[in-house]
């Protein structure tokens, strides 16, 4: 099944208060991609108005900038980042329901970690 897609940048988009995603006066469901001139830098899904889905952003330039998944409206699972070299700039790894954080990780332009934290064993339940 292939999802409607929209850009973010179209008059037709609107936000409420509650950060919910309209599209023609509708919650939108479908993917929302967002444009730098020519270049795709972004890509949400969303369902009913909501970030539900995988995420993804890359720089100006194609190589990928970032890329995780979202639960209504929460990161959950595995989420990465890069620097603009390529290098791998960090990875978070959330509970399934996107309350916690489970682990975090960062690296440094040269591929030097930087950071590393993992929540204890008794509370790594999600």
């Amino acid at each position: 099944m292939t999802l409607p897609r929209i850009d973010i940048d179209d008059p037709e988009v609107d936000f409420d208060d509650g950060e919910r995603l309209f599209y023609q006066g509708e919650l939108f469901t479908g993917e929302v991609v967002e444009y730098q001139g020519s270049a795709l830098v972004s890509l949400e899904t969303y369902r009913d108005g909501i970030v539900d889905g995988p995420v993804k952003q890359w720089f100006e330039n194609g190589n990928l900038r970032a890329e995780g998944n979202m639960r209504m409206g929460f990161p959950v699972g595995e989420a990465k980042r890069w620097h603009p070299n390529g290098t791998l700039a960090a990875k978070r790894i959330t509970t399934e329901d996107g309350h916690r954080p489970l682990a975090e990780f960062e690296w440094n332009e040269n591929g030097e970690q930087i950071r590393a934290w993992q929540a204890p064993e008794g509370t790594r339940q999600g």
